[in-house]
């Protein structure tokens, strides 16, 4: 890869953490207003069994997006630290050059198309 499509991943990963820290931030929040409402601060409201089952519901997706939005910031932070050190655009398992158009299209790839299908097979 170039020095340009470099930077221009760089750019990507950098808004792409920011972004995720932002999105962590709002749904700790949430969780923590959803939390201290559930825990009794609120007990002279009274509350139906349906409306408990929505705010747990609620809680279990915050827990989720969380999830899923905690692995994503890591990913992206790995492929930044493997973009410093030198070591981006190599696959993880087999050790050869990830395809730039893959990479353009999801920077923190870390499998080249190849082994990524494999995994996949593999159900992991």
């Amino acid at each position: 890869m170039n020095k340009k499509d470099l930077n221009l991943i760089e750019k990507k990963l950098l808004s792409e953490r920011e972004r995720l820290a932002r999105e962590l931030e709002h749904l700790d929040g949430s969780f923590m207003r959803n939390l201290k409402e559930s825990s009794g601060d609120l007990s002279s409201y009274a509350f139906h069994m349906a409306d408990q089952g929505s705010d747990e519901f609620e809680r279990e997706m915050n827990t989720l997006r969380s999830s899923t939005e905690g692995r994503l910031l890591l990913e992206t932070m790995e492929a930044l630290r493997r973009l410093y050190r030198g070591e981006y655009g190599i696959c993880a398992n087999c050790g050869k050059k990830i395809v730039r158009e893959r990479l353009l299209a999801i920077p923190q790839a870390r499998l080249c198309l190849a082994c990524k299908a494999g995994e996949e097979r593999a159900g992991r």
